[in-house]
């Protein structure tokens, strides 16, 4: 770095010096620049406070108006993050002319043009990179927007609100006026301007009131819109039928675009997504991706209430809508399609990112104490792990309470910009509930463990739990939660005996269950009801996965025989006869085909790596190949029994059952491949060639990378050939070849890099190559350094173009700390090379500076 770097503080917060009750835009766009106009009515709320400070980021001022009078330089003072305006009165208008330059921001921040498009990305701090601003959250304002452009190049203009006039007199070019009445910040400010294809429908709400519906994207992809609006609506009827919330606005607005950092922006009414959550059929997108989208349409809507209409005082508090959000559409999706599936993958998730966070040097509290770039913290702690917080809330209020309670919230503070004290005042005053201990989980970081013991004497059975917290990464004790813990008895037929909720608040409990005729077995933490790392000798685990009646803690008690059983071979001990058996009980069930296949999951790599004390990824792959190849052996028949019972090439259709027939059979297929056998590859080749959906073809095409390189290259070629126009789909291609355990793979993705396909700008491909590949543990961990020095190279190179994907990229470093000394070694070696280099980002380099500082 070359520049100091500045921490902000969640201490320091300070109200806002300055209101600004309205903000009139104009925008006229050119192909080789933009002239923003930007008029203000601010009013001091500070009287002790002179001049005005308003945020700026790489913009050529031009002219500077307050009142009418314009001001000479003697007036005002420009630095490089900042216009001060001096001696400013107490309630003025300010007028400020500006140039930015979108078609060369490749940090796509602010306003910037994704192929042919303008459009803009201004959560956090993007704003200021368009004209000079309050660029904070609790500024709220309301915006008028005009739009002028070339017509024929940019028919469509758009922006915030609803649509208040349309000018043609602007000789070739032309413009429209948008007006949003609801106050909002910065952050949320939007606009796009292009040539686009659009799908529109319409909604009445519970109101009344008839709501415009548009989904836009590049000309010939509307027939791929189908999903995302059927998605839309749902969330719409959903929410006003479960939160009460309908929508307020005349015209909703989704526009899709290719180049963007993120999944999607819950800009006011003007969502602008990741083309990758929007586009969808049977022939492009997988199941996966219908239900990505499903996910993240809902997701953007909900937050027209939680994060809009109510919003975050300041970025510390960025958990407070999305932690919230998520849990909202965690709810949606459940209830769209299966719950318990839903559930699984929604703790699969917690447990792939936000664990490794956790245990990592860069892990932080849902609401972190301070950051130097708060990009940095769009993370699975403040989203997922923040839904986890919220999901408590829900179980310890009851779903009566927690609706009043959320009632209360969106009446007390519409319109506000408010604190997570604000949300847990509202969950507290309509709960009726003290949730002092509870504000622990905002403050506190790291995942806390339970340890469980049990005594059975006398027909009384004795629950011991403990509670064990980790430190600060500083070494500062901290304090034991609060939190509910479902558990259920069941005593040896399998029969429950007792169900129950406990309140967990102290760091020892014990909980005493009478009238039992012999020791019950224990079911702990069903449905996951708290994030925590449960910590029990002698578990049941083939009995819980035969009669356990919770379907997550099934779920949990096969995950939990397999890793066991995962780690007694990594520690060379005998296959453990008894874990194949009840994977056989599981083959044989008779119940919902997607959960059953994730029944059939075996655990992850990473869920391997969290269970290793120095993580050493070669014992961990060669543990894992020995189980597959072992289950594959002895259940063959019975595999290729389910395989062709649920084989459907030329059913395309996503609904419940037929998902659930791909998921069943591609989970016995994958397990197959383990074989390695002629018989399988020609298996998964006629899977590819003869299935007419992607999910099938991708399946098939992966399996054929890893096992069989004959069959491989011509179905490579294949698909290459028939979707190398399609960018979405060559994310998929791309992804394939980087995770693949095939030994030639770095020098693979480096040619891959060349290919006329691949684009360095672009974050979805960079993601696709690079992003794959530093989470390819085989080869990304080689001891022999280059896959380091491969990702630290590409760190470098992207951080001058786009420093929020090269901190992104930073995060395959986190698991520095666990692992063993050599390839410890070696990842410092390429951590200290990357911070040394000359003008890092502060994005990056506050994630490198973590990780050598904390370990």
């Amino acid at each position: 770095m070359s520049k100091e770097v500045k921490a902000i503080y969640l201490k320091d917060y300070k109200k806002p010096d300055f209101a600004i009750a309205s903000v009139n835009l104009r925008f006229e766009l050119y192909e080789e620049y933009a002239i923003v106009t930007n008029i203000m009515q601010i009013e001091k709320k500070n009287v002790a406070v002179n001049n005005l400070k308003l945020d700026t980021l790489e913009l050529e001022l031009q002219e500077l108006y307050i009142n009418d009078l314009k001001l000479h330089d003697n007036r005002y003072i420009v630095d490089d993050e900042a216009l001060t305006i001096l001696n400013v009165p107490q309630k003025f208008e300010i007028k400020i002319q500006n140039k930015i330059y979108p078609q060369n921001n490749t940090e796509l921040e602010g306003l910037y043009k994704s192929g042919d498009i303008f459009c803009t990305q201004c959560e956090p701090e993007g704003f200021r990179r368009i004209t000079p601003y309050i660029d904070r959250p609790d500024v709220m304002s309301v915006f008028t927007t005009t739009v002028i452009a070339d017509k024929n190049k940019y028919p469509l203009l758009l922006s915030n609100g609803n649509k208040l006039q349309c000018h043609d007199s602007f000789n070739k070019r032309h413009g429209v006026t948008w007006h949003d009445p609801h106050p909002k910040p910065s952050y949320l400010f939007a606009l796009v301007a292009g040539d686009l294809g659009v799908v529109s429908d319409s909604f009445t709400t519970m109101s009344g009131n008839e709501v415009a519906l548009n989904i836009y994207c590049d000309l010939g992809n509307e027939s791929k819109c189908t999903h995302a609006m059927t998605s839309l609506k749902k969330a719409m009827i959903w929410d006003e039928k479960t939160y009460g919330r309908e929508y307020d606005l005349d015209i909703y607005n989704i526009v899709a675009v290719e180049s963007f950092n993120m999944g999607a922006m819950e800009n006011k009414g003007l969502n602008i997504f990741n083309s990758a959550y929007v586009l969808a059929d049977s022939d492009t997108a997988t199941d996966a991706n219908f239900m990505g989208i499903e996910s993240v349409i809902a997701h953007e809507y909900f937050h027209n209430w939680t994060g809009n209409r109510i919003t975050c005082r300041d970025w510390f508090q960025l958990t407070l809508k999305e932690g919230l959000t998520v849990f909202r559409d965690q709810c949606f999706s459940a209830d769209m399609n299966s719950q318990e599936v839903q559930r699984i993958d929604d703790v699969k998730a917690l447990r792939e990112r936000q664990f490794v966070e956790d245990a990592s040097a860069t892990r932080h509290p849902i609401q972190p104490e301070s950051y130097i770039s708060m990009n940095n913290f769009y993370t699975a702690t403040v989203y997922e792990k923040g839904a986890e917080v919220i999901r408590m809330l829900y179980t310890l209020l009851g779903e009566k309470k927690y609706t009043q309670a959320t009632d209360l919230y969106f009446e007390h503070f519409d319109g506000q910009a408010v604190t997570t004290d604000d949300f847990l005042w509202a969950m507290s005053k309509a709960g009726d509930i003290d949730l002092t201990q509870f504000k622990r989980w905002y403050h506190q970081s790291g995942t806390p463990k339970l340890v469980v013991k049990e005594e059975f004497d006398n027909g009384i059975y004795k629950l011991i739990l403990i509670q064990e917290i980790p430190n600060t990464l500083d070494g500062k004790k901290q304090e034991v939660y609060l939190y509910p813990l479902k558990i259920a008895l069941l005593d040896q037929n399998g029969d429950e005996r007792v169900s129950t909720t406990l309140t967990i608040s102290k760091e020892r409990e014990e909980f005493y269950f009478e009238n039992f005729n012999e020791k019950p077995v224990l079911s702990i933490n069903r449905d996951y009801s708290a994030p925590v790392i449960i910590e029990q000798e002698d578990v049941a685990y083939a009995f819980l996965m035969k009669y356990d009646n919770n379907s997550f803690s099934q779920y949990e008690a096969a995950q939990n025989f397999a890793l066991q059983t995962l780690q007694e071979l990594m520690q060379e001990k005998r296959l453990n006869t008894e874990y194949v058996q009840a994977y056989g009980y599981l083959l044989d069930l008779n119940i919902d085909l997607s959960y059953k296949a994730l029944l059939l999951e075996l655990p992850s790599v990473s869920s391997l790596m969290q269970q290793q004390k120095s993580v050493d990824f070669e014992v961990i792959y060669e543990a894992k190949e020995k189980l597959s190849y072992t289950l594959a052996e002895q259940f063959k028949e019975k595999l290729l029994e389910i395989y062709y019972i649920n084989h459907q090439p030329k059913i395309d259709e996503i609904n419940a059952l037929s998902i659930a027939k791909r998921a069943i059979k591609n989970r016995v297929l994958r397990l197959l491949s383990a074989l390695k056998t002629k018989e399988i590859a020609k298996l998964a080749k006629a899977q590819y060639d003869d299935s007419c959906t992607m999910t099938d073809r991708i399946i098939a095409l992966d399996i054929l990378e890893n096992i069989d390189e004959e069959y491989a290259k011509p179905a490579l070629e294949d698909f290459y050939n028939k979707y190398k126009d399609n960018a979405l789909v060559m994310n998929k291609y791309f992804a394939i070849l980087s995770s693949s355990q095939r030994e030639d793979v770095l020098d693979r993705v480096m040619q891959l890099e060349h290919d006329k396909v691949y684009d360095e700008k672009v974050p979805n491909l960079v993601r696709a190559l690079i992003g794959t590949f530093a989470r390819n543990h085989k080869h990304f961990h080689s001891k022999d350094g280059y896959g380091y020095k491969f990702v630290a190279d590409k760190i470098i190179d992207i951080d001058k173009i786009n420093p929020q994907m090269a901190s992104g990229l930073s995060g395959a470093f986190k698991i520095y700390a666990k692992m063993n000394k050599i390839n410890q070694k070696l990842m410092r070696a390429e951590l200290e090379r990357v911070i040394s280099t000359q003008n890092l980002s502060k994005n990056t380099y506050e994630i490198i500076n973590k990780i050598l500082k904390n370990n």
